[in-house]
């Protein structure tokens, strides 16, 4: 009884509905608390590498010159600085990514 361009349509309309739902189906807990436990060993990571380039320059340069405790002491104190800008870089990043994703969420 109905018109096959009406079953068309609503074939059509369904596709388009489940790619809808498809594209804003909210991120499950897990995936979420995955990504911030990623996020946070990243920042860990950072901080680590800054200090342990720190601590290879200055170890490298007093041995060179025979100070031994001076440059190890300023190029770790640099890593630690280094290590520390890049965390906070990096919780900017991710919070700009929560706050566009939290934006998002909030005009549908």
């Amino acid at each position: 009884m109905t018109d096959p361009d009406e079953k068309q349509r609503m074939a059509q309309l369904e596709d388009k509905i489940a790619n809808a739902k498809a594209v804003h189906r909210p991120q499950s807990q897990i995936e979420d608390h995955h990504s911030q436990a990623h996020a946070g060993w990243r920042m860990v990571t950072e901080l680590v590498a800054g200090l342990l380039i720190g601590f290879c320059i200055g170890y490298g340069l007093d041995s060179l010159f025979g100070t031994l405790p001076i440059f190890l002491v300023l190029f770790v104190l640099l890593g630690f600085a280094a290590g520390v800008k890049t965390m906070l870089r990096s919780a900017q990043d991710i919070q700009r990514a929560q706050s566009g994703q939290t934006d998002k969420d909030e005009g549908t």
